[in-house]
């Protein structure tokens, strides 16, 4: 059994959650799942896959699993008490080989965003977890060890990086929950508090780490649908999360409209109500850039907000972002793939994305257009004309 625990996933769907249990309890969303590598055939997994999903769908929280989710100060207590009733249900996930497309699989969760807001990340660890084990038989784990020392030790050794402080965000993508389990035990021996914490809830109850997250892009695309108006879902998603949290969780996320319509939203009145921001796609050093300015122009000092980079990093670029922005503004880091997935195979890139809500099409158009994900080309051609997006 792959997911033993439904504290196996990211802190920021609690978050969300938390906050479809008080203010979007009705809405009906639709995920699907695609893997972005090329000539990769899942179809020989669909019914492991099946399975391990069959147990996950068995799982119930834990008495122990929610008082560590009571003791957050952001969790409210009747949301713990919902989790106390929660488990997810096989009758809103369907896994099946593809009609259209030969080795690929479909995987498509339809039903309320409340009971299946659950399914993304430990679904997708399945998926990668059934195919490493079965491609890879005999994994190569002192290879992973080697690299993941290198790594320690480039951010550890080196004086230059004192303030460099990374996270793991490697749940989805992982080789496996073991390997998972080695690596943050390693890091938490040997980088000390260059080590902030994980994204894993599990994990950090296990391992008395700090649990980290916000936001994710599906709740700004279900906004979309549940906002008055299509233009102004990015500051009405804002607004709601500030109203669930009074200034608590205060990162908010940068690209599912791209830099620009992110910046003409994020006015004076955002940027001083919330913490900081979160890169996720296109250039970095270019979104650090314009965001330090955007902060001056609104006549806030960068210095006490915090930029976040989650984009696709290794440890190299993770060095050199806190060097270009180490003075000017709180840098975080949080790494996934490059931390949980390094053992010498290349790793899946799948993803399960939001695609509708309330029976309308939602997406995001990032700045790197190989993350969107959504096959209504009016909506797609819509969405760029509110929010004044080229391309």
């Amino acid at each position: 059994m792959i997911i033993t625990s439904l504290l196996d996933t990211d802190l920021y769907k609690f978050t969300m959650m938390q906050v479809v249990l008080h203010h979007f309890p009705g809405a009906q969303v639709e995920y699907r799942f695609k893997c972005r590598n090329e000539n990769i055939d899942l179809t020989p997994y669909v019914d492991e896959i099946r399975a391990e999903i069959a147990a996950l769908c068995r799982l119930r929280f834990q008495e122990a699993e929610l008082e560590y989710l009571r003791s957050l100060r952001f969790i409210k207590s009747d949301f713990v008490d919902f989790l106390e009733l929660f488990h997810l249900n096989e009758k809103y996930i369907s896994v099946t080989p593809s009609p259209t497309h030969q080795g690929e699989i479909d995987i498509s969760v339809k039903g309320p965003w409340l009971h299946t807001i659950m399914f993304e990340v430990p679904v997708l660890a399945i998926v990668n977890e059934v195919y490493f084990r079965a491609t890879q038989r005999a994994p190569d784990y002192e290879e992973g060890r080697t690299r993941l020392r290198e790594k320690i030790a480039l951010i550890a050794d080196d004086p230059a990086l004192g303030g460099c402080n990374i996270a793991d965000y490697g749940t989805r993508r992982r080789f496996s929950r073991s390997w998972h389990a080695e690596v943050i035990l390693a890091m938490k021996d040997t980088m000390g508090t260059h080590f902030a914490g994980t994204s894993n809830v599990m994990f950090a109850m296990q391992h008395d780490l700090t649990p980290l997250g916000t936001m994710a892009h599906e709740y700004l695309q279900a906004c979309q649908a549940l906002g008055p108006r299509l233009r102004d879902s990015q500051t009405f998603a804002f607004e709601m999360w500030a109203r669930e949290y009074r200034g608590d969780l205060g990162i908010t996320l940068s690209d599912v409209y791209g830099m620009d319509a992110f910046l003409r939203d994020y006015d004076m009145f955002f940027c001083k109500l919330f913490d900081g921001a979160r890169h996720d796609s296109g250039d970095p050093f270019e979104w650090g850039e314009r965001l330090i300015q955007h902060y001056r122009d609104n006549r806030v000092d960068p210095a006490g907000k915090v930029l976040v980079f989650s984009d696709g990093l290794d440890f190299d670029k993770v060095a050199a972002l806190y060097m270009r922005f180490k003075d000017r503004a709180r840098v975080a880091f949080g790494v996934g793939t490059n931390l949980t997935n390094d053992l010498g195979y290349t790793p899946l890139q799948v993803v399960m994305k939001m695609v509708r809500c309330n029976g309308q099409p939602v997406a995001k158009l990032s700045d790197t257009p190989s993350k969107n994900m959504c096959d209504d080309e009016a909506y797609l051609a819509y969405l760029r004309q509110v929010f004044e997006i080229k391309g």
